[in-house]
């Protein structure tokens, strides 16, 4: 006896969407001013603006994106910040 056919589609694949690979600066706060980019031969990102010239450099993994070395950088220029504040709070 054969098998009866099933009537269910396969679902189709996710589509994933692709990640920004320009950004905003927040020195100069222009948009789409700072691009990154990965050498995979050293295994070093870098990010930089093209207005004001300030750029930010880290070491990679093969699972680097883009927006990782961005969001790295922020995090380092809040990091920065929040240390100028602290000395400035014991200076008075």
């Amino acid at each position: 006896m054969g098998k009866r056919k099933s009537r269910a589609k396969p679902q189709p694949k996710k589509r994933m969407d692709k990640l920004d690979t320009v950004f905003t600066c927040p020195f100069c706060s222009h948009a789409k001013s700072v691009e990154c980019e990965i050498d995979w031969e050293s295994m070093i990102g870098a990010v930089f603006c093209y207005i004001c010239k300030e750029s930010f450099n880290t070491n990679v993994t093969t699972l680097t994106e883009p927006i990782d070395i961005y969001s790295e950088w922020i995090d380092e220029c809040e990091l920065a910040n929040n240390r100028e504040e602290d000395e400035g709070r014991q200076k008075l």
